[in-house]
């Protein structure tokens, strides 16, 4: 005689909550300023500030997330400071 099989629900899926896509603005310091834009399509992912005007574009893939291109924005940013600092 076999038993009979239980019948458990499957644990609850935990949702991922959303990353940002508004950032704050390395320049002018001001909070949620940066707006992030992927275009798929093309491949480019682009920054701008609403307030002093900066932008920054970059080449992205299929798995890139505004956050990684806000990243990739302030290590440019912090390498060309590097720079500056070791040619003067």
């Amino acid at each position: 005689m076999g038993k009979r099989k239980s019948r458990r629900k499957p644990p609850p899926k935990k949702r991922m909550n959303k990353l940002d896509t508004v950032f704050s603005c390395p320049f002018c310091n001001h909070g949620s300023s940066v707006e992030c834009r992927l275009d798929t399509r093309n491949s480019i992912g682009e920054l701008a500030c609403r307030i002093c005007q900066e932008n920054f574009s970059t080449t992205i893939t299929a798995l890139s997330e505004p956050i990684d291109v806000y990243s990739e924005w302030i290590d440019e940013c912090e390498r060309f400071n590097n720079l500056e600092d070791e040619a003067a």
